[in-house]
């Protein structure tokens, strides 16, 4: 057996059991995708997938172990790999981080123009998605961090630790009525239209959860994945916004204004998250302490490790 055919089990169960799409992700031709299973399969004795004439269906059982042998195996590869370019290269190699366009908008470029001013040589890139996509991008070694509000801390596969803590701000125009109001009630809102965050983002189901448990229904007229999205149609006087803190600068919004609304909507965690068992190299810890002085390399490795399973700011 080799790494080519563990390569081909894995790669072929992503691509929904599609050996010709498996074959063009890993640049070769089906039939020798096809033909590398099966010699994988009679040197284990075992069938890894069913079929229906030459096309395979699903993974056997043994092939559902098998699939986590391959994975682990191929996730040390990895490891191996990286160990290497690590020691060759301390202050060069390409970093991917996944996060949210908040995260990315608002939390991310004072650090990263702090870590290229030391590290002018790595390659950075980020990746934006959803919660859900961001957790994928790394069960997929397509992203080295991920960082978001949601989505990231149930998955299992996946070491997270909390990075920073913040709350929500309603924001207005100038000449709002609410900003006359000297303690905010979510009965005061409830009689405005309502701009915020898609379901999916930024805190957004506490939001919907503060409203639930007073029993009031918010007219949520507009949802959003970008809190820029979100201003703007407040500036235009569409509704009231809600945003995520961080969003709202006085000096940078000058058209807007903001109420400060954490005794409405709680206090929420945005997290960062790595790959169970993957090998960081050194300049990724580094990153890490800049976006979150909380968390060092000791902390994360021990979260890594296993020996401790939980970690509050």
């Amino acid at each position: 057996m080799n790494l080519h055919q563990f390569r081909f089990v894995r790669e072929a169960v992503r691509q929904n059991y599609n050996l010709t799409e498996a074959a063009k992700a890993l640049y070769t031709s089906q039939p020798g995708v096809s033909k590398a299973i099966i010699e994988l399969e009679e040197e284990l004795g075992v069938d890894i997938f069913t079929r229906h004439g030459k096309r395979i269906r699903s993974l056997t059982e043994p092939g559902r172990r098998i699939l986590n042998s391959v994975e682990k195996i191929l996730q040390e590869v990895e490891s191996l790999k990286r160990v290497g370019m690590d020691y060759a290269a301390q202050d060069q190699g390409n970093f991917t981080i996944a996060t949210t366009h908040t995260q990315a908008r608002y939390a991310l470029p004072r650090v990263i123009s702090e870590f290229t001013k030391r590290y002018p040589k790595v390659r950075l890139s980020i990746q934006q998605g959803n919660p859900a996509q961001i957790a994928d991008m790394l069960l997929h070694d397509q992203a080295d961090i991920g960082i978001a509000t949601e989505g990231i801390t149930n998955e299992k596969s996946l070491v997270s630790l909390p990075g920073y803590q913040w709350q929500h701000v309603v924001i207005t125009p100038p000449d709002h009525p609410l900003l006359e109001k000297k303690h905010l009630a979510l009965e005061d809102l409830k009689g405005y239209p309502l701009i915020t965050y898609d379901p999916n983002f930024a805190g957004r189901p506490k939001i919907d959860k503060a409203f639930a448990l007073r029993h009031l229904e918010p007219d949520i007229i507009l949802e959003a994945i970008d809190a820029d999205v979100i201003k703007t149609y407040v500036e235009i006087g569409l509704g009231v916004g809600i945003v995520a803190g961080l969003a709202y600068d006085p000096e940078r919004d000058r058209n807007l204004r903001g109420i400060p609304a954490g005794h409405l909507f709680g206090t929420n965690v945005t997290h960062l998250a790595v790959k169970q068992g993957a090998y960081l190299r050194s300049f990724v810890y580094t990153f890490i302490e800049l976006f979150s002085p909380t968390l060092n390399r000791k902390l994360v490795e021990q979260a890594m490790s296993g020996e401790h399973e939980v970690y509050e700011l």
